[in-house]
Parts: structure tokens; C-alpha cells; sequence
């Protein structure tokens, strides 16, 4: 009997066996408020301990919301590559450049105003300071304004022989762009090898006028001293030579695949675009506009001269690299026919009013001492009028707009130089381009800041 209830637990009963019902009892929960203790990472915060965050339930933060902006990154100064007095203010995404913004006005002399204070002859070597890697370059265009205004003639020989230096000051200039150039992405042989060429044709000017750079050699007129006996020997010596040194430099750098990867296709400026952007020299020839002013209007004795204008097709670093090297070749051709052609005669005008006599006239006439006193008290008086005189310079087109009002000071002079106008296409060339392409783009725009600045 006892047993067959045990089997049939369903019929115990509630006394004998009372926690049964426990099964089917609700059960107590704590309230939220007693929950909120366990709510941080620790059971009982005290102290900075309650500062603290829970960990999300994945351990995985939530992605905060950032404002990415581009790295402003100032490039110059003092900068080895940039080129003298300039400070670029590059914005950079990672290592690509998205704008850039040149600073300039570092080195500003005011060279244009002081000029109005100066009289004419005083007045060129303030030139020399401004391009001063092809000094009588500068010098050339502002005689040329002034001869201009004064209607003058100058002599033939001197004719020649500034031909002769604007030349040589263009073999001046591109042996240095194109040394510069190879220095700035990564082959300084080429920088020693031209520059023992530069030092060459350096020594020449200062046995021509007696300093090596800052010359002040061209005259309103002709130019200031003849050349010395032995000079033009020297002269032919050195250039018939420089061929051969511009073929040794051709045969290290100009095939090399590493400059070819680093210029090829960088900096690539299209023919309308250089035209806008009023591009002149190599910068607007290597985009495949053939335009020289030695050869559209040509200046003292470039129309008989025998020489080509080499011209680009793609626009980048590579072509204005392979023009500078060609324009030295033809550069070359032109010193040796005027070497070949040079006439005998006067190197000024025998105007007194305006050129000085010579020391020995001076001595030995009255007239000849009033006027040399008169000229280098006073100056000369310049006809009014205007003039926008150009040369091509071996930058690019390098003119004078020169303003007479009658007296012996110019009233004004601007000087339209080929680097400022190049130097303000940067932003446009090296655009979305990795930095160090525009240590590339700098060295192959050939900007010097006295020309930039002035």
C-alpha cells in the first residue's frame, strides 16, 4: 500500500512532501536601481574609478567622427633645393602635393625705384643684380630701351661683341639649369663637370672687364672697353671645346633611366596653356611653339647669324631639359662666327654728349674734360617718351619698359622678368604631383629670386 503511492508521486500529499510547490513559486528580482551599481567596469567605484568607461559588449570602440584636413608644409626658405629666397607653401595628401602657394618678396631690394633715382649709366648695374647667373643679359635689354629713345647708331664692333656675351652668358646659364637640375634628382656628377666650364667663361669676363659675375660691361652706346689682345683666342679655345664636355654629360644623364623615370611626363605644360601663362624661353619652345626673339625680331647682329631654334613636343622637364642642352650647342655656333666676323673699329659712339671721351682725349682737351665732368656729375639728358624694349634672355623673353620725361633719370623703369612669370605657373604644373617632383619643377622653371623679387 505504501509502496504504490511512492509510484505515483502525483499523489503525495502536500504535507509530507511540501517542497514540491517550490518548483512552480515565482522568484524575486532586484529592482533596476539595485542594477545600476554592476553598470560600471568595477562593482563598488570610488575615486577616479568611477570616470571610468565600460567596454562595449564586441570590445570594439565605436569609429569617432575626424575632420581630415591636408598637412600645411613649408618648403624654404632655407630650403637647399628651393632655389634661393623662396618659401612654398605646399598643402600635402599623403605625399602627393594638392596646392602650392609661393611666397616671394624675401629679397626685394627695390631695384625698379631706385633706378628713377639714378641716371642712366648709373643705372645698369643695378641689372646685373637681378639675373645674376647671365648678368649682361639684363644689362643688353636697358641699353638697347635707352639707345632707343636716343635714336642712337652704336658701332658695329660693339654690336658684335655684345652678341658675342649674350651668347656666352647663355652658355653661362644653361650650364648651371642643367647642372641644377641633375643635383636635384640625385646626380651631382654633371654639377662638377659644367661648372669647371662656367669657372672657364667666368675668367674670360673678368679679362674683359675686370670682375667675374656683377660685369656692368655693356654701355648706352657700345660697351665699355675693347677686348684685350689674346682674349678672342682664348675664347675659341674654350668654346670649340664645349661641345665635346656637353656630349660626356649627354652620355651620362641623357639616356639614364633614372632621370628619364624622374622627368619624363612631370610638369608637362601644353603649347595654349605656356601661351596663357605668357611662357617665353625653353618653358614655351619645349611645349612646341617655336618663338625666339633673336630670330622674330632680331637685335645688333643676330640676323646674320647662322643657328636653329630647338623646339619641344611634350611640355615636361625632359624636353626643357634637352632644349637647354641643344641651345648651348647653337649657342656655340653663333660665339665662333662672331669670333670669325668680328670687325675692326670703335666699341662706343663718338657722341661726347652721351658716351665719355677716352682718358688721353681727356687730358688733352678742355672739351673732352667738360664733357667726361658733365657726364659723370650729371648724366645725360634722354629725349621724352616710351619704349618696351625685349632680348631673349637665356630665361626667356627679358624686357624694359622705359619711361623719359626729358631728364637725365629715367622717370620710370619696369622690368619684365621671365622667372616671376614662370615661377607663377608652379601651381598649375605641380598640381597633384609627389613632392619631390616639385624640387624637379623648381630647377627646370631656371628661376633666380634677384629676378623674381628685384
Amino acid at each position: 500500500m505504501i509502496l504504490s503511492k511512492l509510484v505515483k508521486p502525483r499523489n503525495y500529499s502536500k504535507n509530507l512532501f511540501p517542497t514540491v510547490l517550490v518548483r512552480n513559486a515565482t522568484k524575486w528580482y532586484p529592482d533596476a536601481e539595485y542594477f545600476a551599481q554592476f553598470n560600471g567596469p568595477v562593482m563598488y567605484p570610488v575615486g577616479d574609478i568611477k570616470n571610468w568607461k565600460i567596454a562595449p559588449w564586441n570590445a570594439k570602440k565605436a569609429p569617432e567622427e575626424k575632420r581630415i584636413q591636408n598637412m600645411v608644409l613649408n618648403f624654404g626658405p632655407a630650403h637647399p633645393a628651393a632655389h634661393g629666397c623662396l618659401r612654398l607653401i605646399l598643402h600635402l595628401e599623403g605625399e602627393i602635393v594638392r596646392r602650392l602657394d609661393p611666397h616671394i618678396g624675401l629679397l626685394h631690394r627695390g631695384t625698379e625705384k631706385l633706378i628713377e633715382y639714378k641716371t642712366y649709366t648709373q643705372a645698369v648695374p643695378y641689372f646685373d643684380r637681378l639675373d645674376y647667373l647671365s648678368t649682361m643679359s639684363n644689362e643688353h635689354a636697358f641699353v638697347l630701351a635707352a639707345e632707343k629713345l636716343l635714336n642712337l647708331e652704336v658701332p658695329r664692333r660693339a654690336k658684335y661683341i655684345r652678341t658675342l656675351f649674350s651668347e656666352i652668358m647663355r652658355l653661362l646659364n644653361h650650364l648651371g639649369a642643367t647642372s641644377f637640375l641633375c643635383l636635384d634628382v640625385g646626380a651631382i656628377t654633371p654639377l662638377f663637370w659644367f661648372f669647371e666650364e662656367r669657372e672657364k667663361l667666368y675668367e674670360i669676363c673678368e679679362r674683359v672687364c675686370g670682375s667675374r659675375m656683377h660685369a656692368a660691361y655693356f654701355r648706352i652706346g657700345g660697351v665699355h672697353q675693347d677686348l684685350p689682345l689674346g682674349l678672342m683666342d682664348d675664347i675659341y679655345e674654350i668654346v670649340k671645346k664645349l661641345p665635346e664636355r656637353i656630349d660626356e654629360v649627354e652620355d651620362v644623364v641623357t639616356k639614364n633611366r633614372l632621370f628619364r623615370g624622374r622627368t619624363e611626363g612631370i610638369g608637362v605644360v601644353a603649347a595654349h596653356e605656356a601661351l596663357n601663362r605668357g611662357f617665353t624661353g625653353p618653358m614655351l619652345r619645349a611645349s612646341g611653339v617655336k618663338w625666339d626673339i633673336r630670330k622674330t625680331q632680331p637685335y645688333e647682329v643676330y640676323d646674320e647669324m647662322e643657328f636653329d631654334i630647338p623646339v619641344g613636343q611634350h611640355g615636361d622637364i625632359y624636353d626643357r631639359y634637352l632644349i637647354r642642352m641643344e641651345e648651348m650647342r647653337q649657342s656655340c655656333r653663333i660665339v665662333l662666327q662672331c669670333l670669325n666676323k668680328m670687325p675692326r673699329g670703335e666699341i662706343l659712339t663718338d657722341d661726347h654728349k652721351i658716351c665719355p671721351p677716352t682718358r688721353a682725349e681727356m687730358k688733352t682737351s678742355m672739351e673732352s674734360l667738360i664733357h667726361h665732368f658733365k657726364l659723370f656729375s650729371q648724366g645725360f639728358q634722354v629725349p621724352p617718351g616710351t619704349t618696351y624694349t625685349a632680348v631673349e634672355h637665356p630665361k626667356g623673353e627679358f624686357g624694359v619698359y622705359l619711361v623719359s620725361d626729358g631728364s637725365s633719370l629715367p622717370y620710370r623703369c619696369k622690368i619684365r622678368a621671365s622667372s616671376f612669370i614662370h615661377l607663377s605657373g608652379i601651381d598649375y604644373i605641380g598640381r597633384n604631383l609627389f613632392l619631390a617632383d616639385i624640387v624637379a619643377i623648381l630647377a627646370t622653371l631656371d628661376i633666380v629670386f634677384g629676378d623674381v623679387d628685384r
